[in-house]
């Protein structure tokens, strides 16, 4: 496992140090799919990870989920951030997507390394990074042909993809019935050919055609 430091440089002169924290923080190892943090529910702490990979979501009242980020090794968690910095509930929930390796830090020590300029920043600069991403993704959302958005999806994963309908559904922030459909759809265009859990790419060009309207 890769040093922490080494992942977070922000962290080298932090006090509390990550070695005076001792087992407190962790490491965590944590199985695929296991929920680390609710929406609406209070922060327990601030996920440093160090292996694998946490989908950070939020849910709609009508079951929809909408994925905004990945937080990988060497990355920060801006919803627990911003939980910490207001005092307030989460406002997503993370999950993991793989095996995966954790420090978690409470808010009192969150809290005390704000007080170092490097780890502050640290910080900073990941609200200005996320905040990029999230208008990326309004304007998806909000402005993009859903078609257009799935063709994309669908593209970069291989010719054959273990996928179901309601995978495709979460990332692209719909419901399943009208992924089922654009589904169903580019299936008699012949660009697809839809088993159960499986989607055959028969027509790639096609889909790179339609995707391409993303970013004219």
């Amino acid at each position: 496992m890769t040093d922490p430091l080494t992942l977070y440089p922000a962290l080298t002169n932090v006090t509390p140090s990550l070695a005076a924290l001792g087992g407190s923080a962790g490491p965590l190892n944590v199985a695929t799919g296991a929920v680390l943090f609710a929406e609406h529910a209070p922060c327990q702490g601030f996920p440093l990870v160090l292996q694998g990979e946490v989908k950070v979501s939020r849910h709609s009242g009508d079951g929809r989920s909408l994925e905004l980020y990945r937080v990988v090794p060497g990355e920060l968690c801006l919803v627990s951030s911003a939980c910490l910095f207001r005092s307030q509930p989460l406002s997503a929930h993370g999950v993991t997507t793989k095996p995966t390796t954790l420090l978690l830090i409470t808010p009192p020590v969150f809290s005390q390394w704000l007080e170092t300029p490097a780890f502050r920043n640290a910080v900073l600069g990941l609200f200005a990074e996320r905040m990029a991403d999230l208008t990326g993704l309004i304007d998806a959302v909000a402005f993009q042909r859903l078609d257009q958005r799935l063709a994309a999806a669908l593209l970069g994963r291989g010719q054959d993809l273990a996928l179901t309908h309601q995978t495709l559904a979460d990332e692209l922030g719909t419901v399943r019935e009208i992924v089922s459909r654009l589904l169903r759809r580019f299936e008699r265009e012949g660009w697809v050919e839809l088993a159960r859990e499986r989607i055959h790419i028969s027509n790639s060009a096609a889909l790179r055609a339609v995707a391409a309207a993303l970013r004219a």
